[in-house]
C-alpha cells in the first residue's frame, strides 16, 4: 500500500521542506519528492498548507482515556491509553506501572508483550517505576510496596520477549553491580524517587544508568555543598533527562536554567499522564486514594502531585510558550530525544527515509489534526 502525502510543510532534521511529497510504503517513509516527481496516478493524502512532524514518543504514561494502567495491566487498557493520547499526537509510548507487587509488575509485562504481538498500535515496551525506590521521595508512591531489586526481581525484570523494559529506580537502594547487570541484560535504567548523594549517582552512571525520570521531581536538590540527584544529572553531559512542562511540576525558569546546562538533545519530553487525559471527568482513584485534577495537575487531597493531565502536543506548545523553544527543538525532544533513549533511533524519531511512517499534523495552532501509525492514518 502506497500513499503520498502533499501540500504541507514537512519538518526534518535538516529543517523545514515545502514543495514536497512524503511517500509512505509498507509502513514506512519511502520517499521525499519533489511536488512534480510524485507519479501520476499515486493516492494522495492533502495535508491543506499544515506542518507535518515526527509522531510524539511518550516514555511515561500511567493512564489515559478513563483507564489507569495499574488498576488493570492489561492488553485492553494499553489499547485505550494509546487511542486516548494519540488524539495528542504520541504515536509511540511506553504504558507505565507505578510501584506495586510483583505480581502486577509481571501482568503488566506480559500485557505488553500481549498488546505489541496483536499489533496494538504505538506500544513500544514498558515502563516499571518502582517499586525499587527511596520512601523519603516517594510522592505519591505506596511506600508499603517498596522493595530491594533481588533475583527474583532481577529475572522479572529481564523477562520481556520484545520492545524496550525501562525501569525506574533510586540508585542508592540498589548496587552499582546490580545495575550494571540489568543494562548489560537490555533493560534500561533511570533515576527517580531518589534521594541518592552526588557519587552514588556518579557510580550508577558509570554502571549504566541513562535517564532520570522526570528531572527536579521527586529527587534530591542541587544545593551550594551537596550537588544531589538533580546536580549529577545536569553535570553529566550524556544520559536523557525527562521533563515535565506543564508550569506546574518545574517552574519553567529552572527549567530554562537546566537547558543552558547540557545538551538540549539529552532532554525529553514526558507527560506522566493519569486517566484523565482525554475525559471530560477529570477524578479518578489511585491505589485508594481520590485524585483530583487542579489547575492542570492531578493531586490527592494533600495538594500531593500525583502526574498529569497532560499531553504530549500541550507539552510541545509549553515548552514553545514557557521555555522558549523553536518548534524543531521542542518536536526534537518530543520525538527524536526520547527515540534515541529507547535505543530507536535507526527506526523512529525523525522523518527521513526508512524511518517508521509515525507522523503527526499540526495545524496553524499546535493542534493535531491528523496522525499516522505504521503510515496507518488515523482518520482510518
Amino acid at each position: 500500500m502506497q500513499a503520498v502525502l502533499v501540500n504541507g510543510r514537512i519538518l526534518t532534521a535538516d529543517g523545514v521542506l515545502e514543495g514536497k511529497g512524503l511517500v509512505i510504503r509498507g509502513g514506512r517513509i519511502a520517499a521525499i519528492l519533489e511536488r512534480h516527481d510524485v507519479p501520476s496516478g499515486a493516492a494522495l493524502v492533502d495535508l491543506e498548507g499544515g506542518t507535518l512532524v515526527p509522531g510524539f514518543i511518550d516514555t511515561q504514561v500511567n493512564g489515559g482515556g478513563g483507564v489507569l494502567f495499574n488498576d488493570a495491566p492489561t492488553m485492553e487498557t494499553i489499547a485505550t491509553i494509546g487511542r486516548a493520547h494519540r488524539a495528542f499526537g504520541t504515536t509511540g509510548f511506553l504504558p507505565t506501572l507505578i510501584s506495586d507487587d510483583l505480581s502486577v509488575v509481571d501482568q503488566a509485562m506480559r500485557a505488553t508483550e500481549a498488546a505489541m504481538a496483536a499489533g496494538v498500535p504505538g506500544v513500544l515496551g514498558v515502563h516499571i517505576e518502582g517499586p525499587f525506590l527511596n520512601a523519603q521521595r516517594k510522592g505519591i508512591h505506596d511506600a508499603g510496596k517498596f522493595r530491594v531489586i533481588d533475583e527474583a526481581a532481577f529475572e522479572l525484570l529481564t523477562s520481556l520477549k520484545t520492545g524496550c523494559t525501562l525501569v525506574t529506580l533510586a540508585p542508592e537502594t540498589t548496587t552499582p553491580e546490580m545495575i550494571r547487570r540489568l543494562s548489560q541484560a537490555g533493560v534500561r535504567i533511570a533515576a527517580g524517587h531518589t534521594n541518592a548523594t552526588y557519587p552514588t549517582v556518579r557510580d550508577a552512571l558509570d554502571a549504566g544508568l541513562t535517564g532520570f525520570t522526570h528531572l527536579f521531581n521527586a529527587m534530591s536538590p542541587l544545593t551550594s555543598r551537596a550537588p544531589g540527584v538533580v546536580g549529577a544529572a545536569l553535570e553529566d553531559q550524556d544520559a536523557w533527562c525527562g521533563l515535565i512542562v506543564d508550569g506546574r511540576h518545574v517552574d519553567p525558569a529552572v527549567l530554562r536554567i537546566a537547558l543552558r546546562t547540557r545538551p538540549q538533545d539529552r532532554f525529553m519530553l514526558v507527560t506522566d499522564a493519569m486517566p484523565t487525559v482525554g475525559m471530560t471527568e477529570k477524578t479518578f482513584t489511585l491505589q485508594g486514594r481520590q485524585i483530583h485534577v487542579v489547575d492542570g495537575v492531578c493531586v490527592d487531597q494533600h495538594g500531593t502531585l500525583a502526574g498529569s493531565d497532560l499531553d504530549m502536543v500541550s507539552a510541545v506548545r509549553n515548552a514553545m510558550a514557557m521555555l522558549g523553544l523553536s518548534l524543531a527543538t521542542a518536536v526534537q525532544m518530543a520525538s527524536a530525544a526520547p527515540a534515541a533513549f529507547l535505543g530507536l533511533t535507526d527506526q523512529r524519531g525523525q522523518i527521513s527515509v526508512g524511518q517508521a511512517a509515525d507522523l503527526v499534523l499540526l495545524d496553524e495552532d499546535l493542534q493535531v489534526r491528523e496522525t499516522w501509525i505504521g503510515g496507518v492514518s488515523s482518520g482510518r
